[in-house]
């Protein structure tokens, strides 16, 4: 993928469909895909392929046991925890190659436990009307990669 890029992480995803649309969005912006096990769903189900169509061959996808393993395979990554209960918004970061932008499952998000993990840089949030719950995970992850992917200058598009 591409290295200046940061990375998208999934954690315990469990909607395949979600996980297939973030495939198609890790092979159009090169960002690598970081899926934190448990899934909701095996690799090869159909709905995720489905919704993958035939981006699998041109996406970066890991799947790791646990957090912590996927945080040793990047030990001087920023991690920025996107949650509804955060205050900075996800365009006041200035990301950086590297950064692993981490969201939770639906439908409850990143559980307090994560959230206090010690790698955790910020939580960040996407604005949205008052009274809303929340944003589709991989809508969430596309309006935050490519705010990323703007600071950076959009390196490697065409």
């Amino acid at each position: 993928m591409t290295p200046s890029m940061p990375a998208i992480a999934f954690f315990e995803p469990r909607i395949p469909q979600n996980t297939g649309n973030a495939i198609r969005l890790s092979a159009a912006t090169g960002a690598h895909l970081h899926l934190v096990e448990p899934l909701g769903f095996e690799m090869d189900e159909p709905r995720l392929k489905r919704a993958g169509l035939d981006y699998h061959d041109l996406a970066s996808v890991t799947v790791h046991p646990s957090f912590d393993a996927m945080l040793a395979t990047m030990p001087a990554a920023r991690v920025f925890a996107f949650t509804t209960q955060a205050t900075t918004v996800h365009s006041d970061v200035d990301y950086a190659a590297g950064d692993i932008l981490l969201f939770g499952p639906e439908p409850t998000g990143l559980d307090e436990e994560v959230l206090a993990h010690e790698r955790i840089t910020d939580r960040v949030r996407i604005p949205m009307v008052a009274g809303r719950r929340s944003l589709n995970i991989t809508s969430s992850a596309s309006i935050a990669i490519y705010e990323a992917w703007r600071q950076l200058g959009f390196a490697g598009a065409s």
